[in-house]
């Protein structure tokens, strides 16, 4: 099936939402079914200790819950503290939290000490960002000097009205959450859930198809395509093949040429496990260290697949750092938590 479909759906009593391409699932969201920290909720949080060697401090959150800060200093024991969660966190771990909030929405981001208003780039039509801009002063006029606004791209072909109200909301929702630093341990701001998170974020561009309707995960096909991302070998083009395996350490990938004997096999291979990798680290939840063993090829090929791998990770929204390539001749790269596994997400889906 041709086109951009969201189909929001519940597993069990869990939200869930799939994003498919062109019939290819191309991304899944679904909210955890313990208490976990959804990405983005905004804590009050109370200084609790300094880890030297790590660069951070260990923060106290609501219900026993600890938070790790990272790169840190002046910060006393007992000092309160406005956090937002960045990202999931091992089991045992302490959920990983940042100092910088945000508070977005699906037109308009607030950004407390970064001030400035800005238009997002994708935006190219001189007039529209003309009118945006005229927004963007209405909407802050009179609020206080560090509060700063980007208009996404989702603005393009939006009502005014509804991006006026946008940014209204999330400026009046930052005000009152920066005045509450003071007390003890709370939640503050809830993060987005799944079926938040798709509206907020993948309707840019508008689907073909919006699904919202009980059953939807059955008439897309969304169980199967998950089936296939919990598998470790995922097939390529011309016979070839790669496996993707999670280990304790770091997230190791395979890349095997198949039945292909060609010159230029190995090239092909690489070049299709690479264009592919982003989404299947994204579908599995995967993130930290990643290490590919890309099939033997000469090393005067190794720009192009550099090329062709910075080009795939562009547009990814988790953070992504390529390392490069190790004397043993793997390519190693570093992929933020964004999310939980998806396997550990699904092990008890009804």
């Amino acid at each position: 099936m041709k086109g951009r479909t969201i189909a929001l759906d519940r597993i069990g009593d869990r939200e869930a939402a799939a994003l498919i391409v062109d019939g290819q699932l191309q991304d899944f969201l679904i909210d955890p079914a313990d208490d976990t920290p959804l990405p983005g909720a905004i804590y009050r949080g109370i200084v609790d200790r300094p880890v030297k060697g790590q660069g951070g401090v260990f923060l106290r959150l609501p219900d026993g819950q600890s938070g790790f800060l990272r790169q840190v200093s002046g910060l006393a024991p007992g000092q309160s503290l406005l956090v937002q969660v960045s990202g999931t966190a091992e089991p045992g771990k302490a959920v990983p939290v940042t100092a910088r909030l945000l508070f977005k929405s699906r037109y308009a981001i607030i950004t407390p000490g970064a001030p400035g208003l800005n238009i997002s780039r994708r935006i190219r039509d001189e007039d529209l960002r003309a009118d945006l801009d005229e927004l963007a002063k209405a909407g802050m006029e009179g609020a206080p000097r560090d509060l700063g606004l980007i208009l996404r791209s989702a603005c393009e072909g939006a009502d005014e009205a509804e991006i006026a109200e946008d940014i209204l909301a999330m400026r009046e929702l930052a005000i009152a959450v920066l005045a509450d630093v003071d007390g003890p341990p709370e939640l503050l701001v809830e993060g987005a859930s799944a079926h938040e998170t798709a509206w907020r974020d993948w309707c840019d561009p508008a689907p073909d198809d919006f699904d919202d309707s009980e059953g939807s995960f059955e008439a897309h096909g969304v169980a199967e395509m998950l089936d296939a991302a919990l598998v470790a070998r995922i097939s390529l083009s011309a016979g070839a093949h790669m496996y993707i395996e999670p280990t304790r350490a770091l997230v190791a990938v395979d890349v095997n040429t198949g039945s292909d004997t060609s010159p230029a096999a190995a090239l092909k291979a690489n070049v299709a496990a690479a264009r592919d990798l982003p989404r299947q680290l994204r579908l599995r939840g995967l993130g930290g260290q990643v290490v590919v063993d890309f099939a033997p090829m000469s090393k005067k090929d190794r720009a192009v697949l550099e090329q062709v791998l910075r080009a795939a990770f562009k547009g990814e929204a988790a953070e992504t750092s390529l390392s490069g390539w190790t004397t043993l001749g793997l390519f190693e790269l570093v992929r933020k938590r964004d999310r939980a596994p998806l396997a550990m997400l699904l092990e008890d889906r009804a």
